[in-house]
């Protein structure tokens, strides 16, 4: 490991411990570029983000998993192991814990680590036939209507069939990853990461019929909105937002690019579940 990227959460208890680690990577002749949290933006239709350097060797992310979802956005494509080490509320995606970092890192270091690969999706919003944005999440994608507006009518289609056309507070597309984010709260199922699928989740939908459905990996998605639709918005792994028009049309497909998770030994994804969840009456 010659060049490591520290992702730290805009927190004093996060940045002080980041600035420790960060001393104690230099003391091992590691170069550290390091990367602050930053809040969720809204973008300009083809604005581009500043991107992670190529030759990174691996990265830490110290926070929550907003703090992860923002680094994983920083990486883009790239095929650079990732760890999250948990500061704060409950996450998901951290696989390490602050008490236990130098020992892992130490590890990782020497090379002694396995990864997951976790699936992403990638997004393409179209305007008048000219891709104006393109995305890729961890988690899901999110149109959602503004604090002002009607029920959002959005058109559905599979693979170019006419599935529905949900009318509701929005519609989330998530990947397993983020079946246990937003799509967990809208009354999405708990779907395992390695399970190969994309799940489609209604936002209170008006219809109750409109339940929450799982799809192959393989198919692709068209969203598009009814005429006169307004203040209607395009989410991003919570992360970035985009104002959309009634002409925009959503294309939404799994990734070619997925994401490279560190794991820890000894960690079942079913006792990290139930820990999170707090079922039978365990606590994080």
């Amino acid at each position: 490991m010659k060049k490591i990227g520290l992702v730290v959460k805009n927190e004093s208890e996060a940045q002080a411990q980041g600035d420790r680690f960060a001393a104690w990577l230099t003391e091992r002749g590691v170069a550290v570029v390091r990367r602050d949290s930053t809040a969720p933006e809204q973008n300009e239709p083809g604005a581009s983000n500043d991107g992670a350097p190529d030759d990174l060797d691996c990265v830490f992310v110290m926070g929550g998993d907003g703090t992860l979802l923002g680094a994983v956005r920083w990486l883009g494509g790239r095929a650079v192991p990732i760890l999250g080490v948990k500061f704060g509320q409950v996450g998901f995606l951290a696989a390490s814990a602050e008490n236990n970092l130098y020992q892992v890192a130490g590890d990782i270091l020497e090379g002694r680590f396995e990864t997951v690969r976790r699936m992403r999706l990638t997004i393409e919003v179209l305007r008048e036939g000219r891709v104006i944005e393109k995305e890729t999440v961890l988690n899901d994608v999110v149109v959602n209507k503004g604090a002002l507006a009607r029920l959002a009518d959005i058109r559905t289609e599979i693979n170019g069939h006419y599935l529905t056309t949900y009318r509701a507070d929005g519609l989330i597309v998530a990947t397993p990853t983020g079946s246990t984010a937003y799509a967990l709260a809208a009354g999405g199922p708990i779907v395992h990461p390695a399970v190969p699928c994309i799940l489609l989740a209604p936002i209170c939908p008006f219809t109750l019929t409109n339940r929450p459905l799982i799809i192959p990996e393989s198919d692709s998605i068209k969203l598009t909105l009814a005429p006169k639709a307004t203040d209607i918005f395009l989410t991003f792994d919570g992360q970035s937002g985009l104002p959309l028009c009634e002409q925009d049309e959503i294309r939404i497909r799994k990734s070619t690019k997925p994401v490279h998770m560190i794991t820890i030994g000894g960690q079942n994804y079913f006792d990290v579940l139930k820990a999170k969840l707090r079922w039978s009456g365990g606590r994080v």
